[in-house]
């Protein structure tokens, strides 16, 4: 094996005491954010969780409307997007935290700016050596507007590649609606761009079930759901403009994948098209180990740690890969996975 999947499929991991889960909310500006952490804090079982929070501009205002967290609990990196030049204070804070006397800290939130791009936060979460021995990360929200959200994704490629990060998605401001077609006309335009990511509608039960996400262990490695989920929600609705050059399909085998060759396949597709990969989530049946499933992570050059879980989740245990990309070509992925990833035959002896 050769490349950086197949690399991460040869480390050793070192043992090591348990992580401290960083969990990031993004979603375009307004999309309610701030409000929904707020709601989040007031939960007395959510103490010990710190809040980070990026503002693009040089004053910052959400780390003031968080009344439901304690001051020493917010920390605000304003004048950027989390981008590269912020990654460096977003290591600090993290370390920060940690050191800082008193109660131990729980779990952390990043609450970005509404024109941040998640992709750098997660590269740093997972390629920071000093961050990845005393972090994890834990799930990326994304919220978007029931009101405004189809109009911002159409519009703003920060939106979309929020949407594309999402492990959940939460449609919030829905008191605001007043035709339920509008509602199903947005639904049916996230389970299309985003088809392995929950979509909860928030209500007073939304916000108990993402406080219980929170505080589960081991949220970072859930595994995408059952195709079953992937169709679309709601009455069938005019693509919308982003949808011309952005899409997302799922790839399914029914045999299992040789490791080897899967990995090398993945090597050579984030190698040639990374920048079109907005994300990539698979669950993958090896020879090697059918009976437990590989789980599988990338958003365009980046990969996160693959890992066995210690069984299926359900009784299918065929592969599932779901991508959301940026002009790729479907049939290519299809016809050189069959022919990379098959299983190797044993010839009989003669």
């Amino acid at each position: 094996m050769s490349g950086h999947f197949s690399a991460l499929l040869r480390a050793d991991t070192p043992a090591q005491g348990p992580r401290v889960p960083v969990s990031v909310l993004t979603g375009f500006l307004g999309s309610g954010k701030t409000t929904l952490l707020n709601q989040l804090l007031a939960s007395p079982d959510l103490s010990g969780t710190a809040v980070i929070v990026n503002e693009f501009g040089e004053a910052g205002l959400d780390q003031d409307l968080l009344t439901a967290a304690a001051p020493d609990d917010v920390v605000l990196l304003p004048n950027g997007c989390l981008c590269c030049a912020v990654r460096g204070d977003l290591v600090q804070a993290l370390g920060a935290l940690m050191d800082r006397p008193g109660q131990a800290i729980q779990r952390v939130v990043i609450e970005t700016s509404g024109l941040a791009e998640p992709g750098p936060i997660l590269r740093t979460l997972l390629l920071d050596p000093l961050l990845s021995t005393r972090y994890r990360l834990g799930t990326v929200f994304c919220t978007v507007d029931a009101v405004l959200g189809q109009n911002s994704l159409a519009q703003h490629p920060e939106a979309l590649a929020q949407l594309a990060a999402a492990d959940e998605v939460l449609v919030t401001k829905l008191d605001l609606i007043t035709h339920p077609a509008e509602t199903a006309s947005l639904l049916n335009c996230l389970a299309q761009l985003n088809p392995s990511a929950p979509i909860r509608q928030l209500g007073r039960d939304g916000v108990d079930l993402l406080r219980q996400r929170l505080l589960a262990p081991g949220a970072d490695l859930a595994p995408p759901p059952a195709p079953a989920f992937y169709h679309p929600v709601g009455a069938a609705t005019a693509s919308p403009r982003h949808l011309a050059d952005v899409q997302s399909f799922v790839l399914l085998r029914d045999e299992p994948l040789d490791l080897d060759g899967f990995a090398q396949w993945l090597d050579m597709i984030v190698a040639a098209q990374g920048e079109k990969l907005l994300r990539f989530k698979g669950l993958v049946q090896t020879v090697q180990s059918p009976e437990k499933p590989l789980v599988v992570h990338a958003m365009q050059h980046l990969f996160h740690p693959p890992a066995y879980l210690p069984a299926w989740p359900t009784a299918d245990h065929r592969t599932r890969l779901v991508f959301i990309t940026r002009g790729m070509d479907r049939e290519a992925l299809e016809s050189t996975l069959d022919v990379m990833a098959r299983p190797r035959r044993r010839r009989l002896p003669t």
